[in-house]
């Protein structure tokens, strides 16, 4: 694909700086289409499309979790894990301050602010996850191993 097909964002920039291999999705975002729109437009398994979802813990102090796109967040589960009372969604203008990014273009790649990020220990079972570009309408495949340039801490904090 040339340059043109696909928007050189923030995460392509971060991306291309740490060398990690991508093949870009472009797709007509649908508002509430989440991670089942992409996986039925493109035909690929709903587990391997991963969600970037920007939290808060009792300090206003932001975290980023990746999940898949098939499963949800145990905020207690999690606030547990890390030794936090409590943990909550962020207000999607907060999370666009951290992050630079709109919800449903959210990811982990070239964030505004270095925001602490936590991976479902079971997305490094799988060899291609789907994630978003920083854009919506905009999804990257990759290699799992791949999201090691984050340096990830491993959760277990998924429930269906």
């Amino acid at each position: 694909m040339s340059k043109t097909d696909y928007p050189v964002t923030a995460a392509v920039r971060a991306m291309r700086a740490a060398s990690v291999a991508f093949e870009p999705f472009v797709y007509v975002y649908e508002e509430h289409g989440g991670t089942a729109q992409f996986a039925s437009l493109f035909g690929v398994d709903e587990h391997a499309v991963i969600k970037t979802i920007v939290l808060q813990n009792e300090q206003k102090k932001g975290l980023i979790v990746l999940m898949h796109g098939d499963k949800q967040i145990s905020t207690r589960n999690l606030a547990r894990a890390l030794g936090m009372k409590h943990i909550e969604p962020a207000d999607p203008k907060q999370a666009n301050k951290w992050t630079g990014y709109l919800v449903g273009g959210t990811t982990p790649f070239g964030s505004k602010t270095a925001l602490p990020v936590y991976v479902e220990a079971s997305i490094w079972d799988l060899d291609k996850i789907y994630l978003n570009g920083g854009k919506r309408g905009f999804i990257v495949g990759m290699a799992a191993a791949d999201l090691r340039h984050l340096n990830p801490q491993d959760v277990h904090v998924a429930v269906d």
